[in-house]
C-alpha cells in the first residue's frame, strides 16, 4: 500500500493534537511516509511539535516527522496539504467578536461582521498558500478547512478556477451527523445524508439509514421532546452547549428540515446578540479553556516523555474527518461527505457560480456532488441574501472597494441597517490595518 507525504498548515493550532491522534489511529488505512507541521508562529508550534515527537515515538515509530516555519521544507514533494490557518490568531478573533457587539449586533467567529473581518484577513494568506504549494508540489491535494470557509472558497474559486485539487470542507456537518448518531444510538457512518446550503448556512433534508428509512422525522421528534446536545457534550464549553440547545427552537419554528447550528445567528440575530457577553466572548472562553488545557497537557507529555493516558484530545471529529477525506481520495473509496463546490445546477434555482455546500462522493478524481433540485421560497430567499453578502465580501477584497464592503455588511442578516453597518465597517478597518487591502 502506498505511503503518503502530508503537511499540516497551522501546526500550532489547538486542534492539531487531535489530528495527530487521528493519523495514528488510521495509520493502517491511510499510511504515511512523512509528516511535516508548518506554522509561522514558531513558539506555538514547538509546544505541539514536541508533543508530536513523544506521540509518534510510541504510536508511529516508522513515520518521518518534523515541524518547521520554512515553507520550502513544508511544501516540497507532498501529496496532501491539511490547511487550518488562523490569520491574526486569537487576538484578532477577539476583536472580530467584540467590535460588532459594541454596536449591539452579533460578534461571532464566522458569522456576521466578525466572519466578514476574518474572511477579509484569510483570503490573502490562503491565496499565497495555494501559490506556494503549487510551486513546490503541483499535484498535491489541498484540503482546506480554514474559516470562514464560505468566503475562502469563493475567493479561491475566483483566483484558481481551474485548480481541481483544492477542496474546501467543514467539520460541522460531521459533528452534526455524529450527534444524530448519539441521539439515535446508531453508527453515523451508516447514514446517507441529503444536504443543501452554504457553509455554516445549510439544512439536512433527509438522513437515510442503510435500510433506506429517512431518520429526519425521528430526529425532529426527539429534538422537540428532549432537546439536542453535541456528540461530545461532556467535554464542550458552555457556549457550544447553548449553541446546540437552540436547535430545538429552530426545528420548532422551521420544521421542514434539520438546520446547521450556525443558522441560529441568522434566524434570531437580536435574541443571540442579547445573549452574548460583550466583555467575555467565545474567543476568551477558548483562550481561558481549551487553549490552556491543550498546551498544558502537551507540555506535560513532553516533560514526562509519554502520551499514554493523555486527555489532550476531547473532540476527534475534526481530526478524523480530514484524515478520512484524504483516505477516500487517495484510495478512491468514494465515501459520502458534505463539501463546498460550485453550484452548476446542484441547487436548481440558485445561480450557477454560487459556492454551495452539498453531499458528494469523494474519490481519486475529487468530488461528485449530488443535486437537490429546486428549493422552497423561504430557503431560496435566505440563501440568496447570504450568498450576495459572501460575493460582495470577496468583491470588496479583490477590488479594494469600501462600497462593496458596506453593501455586504448591510445585506448580512445579523446587521441589516446601513448606518450601523458603516460604523462597524469603519471600526473593523481600523482594527485590521495591515491585514486587509486598503478600501477606497
Amino acid at each position: 500500500m502506498k505511503r503518503y507525504n502530508i503537511v499540516i498548515v497551522g501546526g500550532g493550532s489547538t486542534w492539531t493534537p487531535g489530528l495527530l491522534q487521528s493519523l495514528c489511529k488510521k495509520k493502517e488505512s491511510f499510511p504515511l511516509a512523512r509528516l511535516v507541521m508548518y506554522d509561522i508562529n514558531a513558539e506555538r508550534q514547538q509546544v505541539i511539535g514536541e508533543f508530536a515527537k513523544v506521540l509518534f515515538k510510541e504510536k508511529y515509530t516508522e513515520l518521518d516527522f518534523e515541524y518547521t516555519t520554512d515553507k520550502e521544507v513544508a511544501f516540497k514533494d507532498v501529496d496532501f496539504v491539511f490547511c487550518q490557518m488562523r490569520t491574526g490568531g486569537y487576538a484578532m478573533r477577539e476583536k472580530d467578536e467584540k467590535i460588532p457587539l459594541s454596536f449591539g449586533v452579533i460578534g461571532q467567529e464566522t458569522c456576521g461582521a466578525g466572519g466578514f473581518a476574518y474572511g477579509m484577513r484569510s483570503i490573502r494568506d490562503m491565496i499565497q498558500l495555494v501559490n506556494d504549494v503549487r510551486e513546490l508540489s503541483p499535484e498535491a491535494w489541498i484540503l482546506n478547512y480554514t474559516n470562514p470557509a464560505a468566503i475562502v472558497a469563493e475567493a479561491l474559486n475566483r483566483q484558481f478556477p481551474n485548480d481541481k485539487k483544492v477542496l474546501n470542507i467543514c467539520d460541522q456537518p460531521v459533528n452534526l451527523l455524529r450527534s444524530y448518531g448519539r441521539l439515535l444510538g446508531r453508527d453515523p457512518y451508516e447514514f446517507e445524508p441529503v444536504y443543501f446550503g452554504l457553509n455554516h448556512f445549510g439544512w439536512f433534508t433527509h438522513l437515510f439509514d442503510k435500510e433506506g428509512k429517512d431518520l429526519v422525522p425521528v430526529i425532529k421528534d426527539i429534538v422537540n421532546e428532549r432537546g439536542f446536545i453535541p456528540v461530545d457534550a461532556e467535554q464542550r464549553d458552555k457556549s457550544w452547549l447553548d449553541t446546540y440547545a437552540t436547535v430545538k427552537d429552530m426545528v420548532t419554528d422551521f420544521p421542514d428540515y434539520l438546520p446547521n447550528t450556525y443558522l441560529q445567528y441568522y434566524y434570531y440575530p437580536e435574541y443571540k446578540a442579547k445573549k452574548l457577553d460583550p466583555n467575555f466572548t467565545r474567543a476568551n472562553e477558548v483562550m481561558n479553556g481549551r487553549e490552556k488545557r491543550v498546551f498544558e497537557e502537551c507540555r506535560h507529555i513532553s516533560e514526562v516523555g509519554t502520551a499514554e493516558g493523555s486527555s489532550v484530545v476531547h473532540n476527534d471529529a475534526h481530526g478524523d474527518m480530514i484524515v478520512e477525506v484524504a483516505e477516500s481520495i487517495a484510495f478512491n473509496r468514494n465515501r459520502i461527505y458534505i463539501i463546498i463546490t460550485e453550484n452548476n445546477g446542484l441547487v436548481a434555482n440558485i445561480q450557477d457560480d454560487a459556492m454551495v455546500e452539498v453531499a458528494a462522493t469523494l474519490g481519486i478524481n475529487g468530488p461528485r456532488p449530488f443535486g437537490v433540485g429546486k428549493i422552497g421560497t423561504f430557503y431560496k430567499g435566505m440563501m440568496e441574501q447570504q450568498l450576495a453578502y459572501e460575493k460582495l465580501t470577496v468583491d470588496a477584497y479583490f477590488e479594494g472597494s469600501y462600497n462593496k464592503a458596506l453593501q455586504a455588511l448591510t445585506l448580512n442578516r445579523t446587521i441589516v441597517d446601513a448606518k450601523k453597518a458603516r460604523k462597524i465597517l469603519d471600526a473593523l478597518i481600523e482594527a485590521n490595518k495591515g491585514y486587509w487591502p486598503e478600501l477606497k
